[in-house]
């Protein structure tokens, strides 16, 4: 800060010769050419007393629009110093920063992920629909109920089916009959044609 001095007698006031922002403090200090500095001195402003201080220097706290105006001093005994004027400056307004707007024809721009994102997402997706598809196969295989093969061979034997069997396996039913007369237990009889073993009838 540069101070102004003003003098014109034995009492000098020294007070910022530049305008003071706003908000700034401020410092005046009275004093005599001859004797120390640190004598009481009362301090005006616009030609009314502010108040007196025994050191010889006053400091205003956080300026504002009002304490522009003329100050002087007066040292008792050895008279007043000349008035110097003080000017109290507005603070400067800041401008935000300017944002950054996206490109024309762009409404929703965002920037495109990193490559390892892209590769890790890739992946984690190859992964899952792998999976999916073995659930599936395994789902299939479990629900298909494979359809058992029947027996011609007991079912043409059966009273039941005989007249099926004499369509289908006119062998099979003269071997039925065969056993049927002899007294053939039917399981030896199902076995032995099966085999295709000649049988063996015991008079």
């Amino acid at each position: 800060m540069v101070n102004l001095t003003v003098t014109g007698g034995s009492v000098i006031l020294q007070s910022p010769v530049l305008p003071v922002m706003e908000g700034d403090d401020v410092t005046l200090l009275c004093k005599t050419k001859t004797t120390p500095s640190n004598l009481p001195a009362a301090f005006y402003k616009d030609g009314s007393l502010i108040r007196k201080q025994p050191t010889g220097h006053m400091t205003i706290q956080h300026v504002s629009r009002s304490d522009e105006g003329l100050y002087k001093c007066d040292i008792s005994g050895h008279g007043e110093s000349p008035s110097s004027w003080i000017t109290v400056t507005d603070q400067p307004t800041t401008t935000p920063p300017p944002t950054s707007t996206p490109p024309p024809g762009c409404t929703s721009c965002h920037p495109s992920p990193s490559l390892p994102v892209v590769t890790v997402l890739s992946f984690f997706l190859t992964v899952c629909v792998a999976a999916l598809l073995t659930l599936i196969v395994l789902f299939i295989k479990l629900c298909v109920v494979r359809k058992p093969e029947g027996d011609t061979w007991t079912s043409g034997f059966d009273p039941a089916n005989r007249q099926e069997a004499k369509e289908d396996n006119p062998i099979s039913n003269v071997l039925y009959d065969i056993g049927q007369s002899r007294g053939i237990n039917r399981a030896a009889l199902y076995s032995t044609v099966r085999k295709k073993t000649p049988l063996i009838y015991k008079s």
